[in-house]
């Protein structure tokens, strides 16, 4: 599988299952801090999921390097996922939070790896990330900047917004 697919699957993954209503991929932004995430999805209350594809074990190992990989809190994603074909990355092998969702071969998303955490109290929940929030911020500020500038913004103005689809995909 090629990552443009890969993207594409876990893009649709996302929507779906990841608990965000607005969801980009490969969105490029110089006020991300260079992170250029393949999948980025923002929801209510602060919610964010950041999904990795990774086609390669290299790729995967390469992925380590990143400085946003050296210090979590520089990334993005309050969520965060890898995306691969199936057995390519090892659970045993993800950063400390980080989930995992393999693609088998007939093209079909799952969640492989959830990443879960017992709180003091003895709330079993989702791992939660410290997040670059200036970083996720600079990317949604570029996303609505460019439909601004296309005169798009002013359907958030819309009176039936309520019986609008209430996921929003961008290209």
């Amino acid at each position: 599988m090629t990552h443009k697919e890969l993207v594409e699957i876990a893009y649709k993954w996302a929507i779906k299952r990841g608990s965000v209503g607005v969801v980009f991929k490969e969105l490029n932004s110089l006020a991300s801090n260079g992170e250029y995430p393949d999948i980025i999805g923002f929801g209510a209350w602060g919610n964010s999921l950041l999904i990795e594809v990774k086609t390669s074990r290299a790729d995967f190992l390469a992925d380590k390097k990143k400085m946003f990989r050296r210090i979590p809190a520089q990334g993005m994603g309050l969520h965060r996922y890898y995306c691969c074909p199936t057995n390519l990355i090892k659970t045993e092998e993800l950063p400390i939070g980080w989930g995992l969702i393999y693609v088998n071969e007939k093209g079909k998303a799952m969640r492989h790896h959830k990443p879960l955490i017992e709180l003091p109290n003895g709330v079993i929940t989702h791992f939660k990330h410290e997040r670059n929030l200036l970083a996720e911020h600079g990317l949604m500020y570029s996303a609505l900047r460019r439909l601004f500038l296309k005169d798009l913004v002013k359907h958030i103005y819309d009176k039936d917004y309520d019986n609008l689809n209430p996921v929003i995909t961008l290209e």
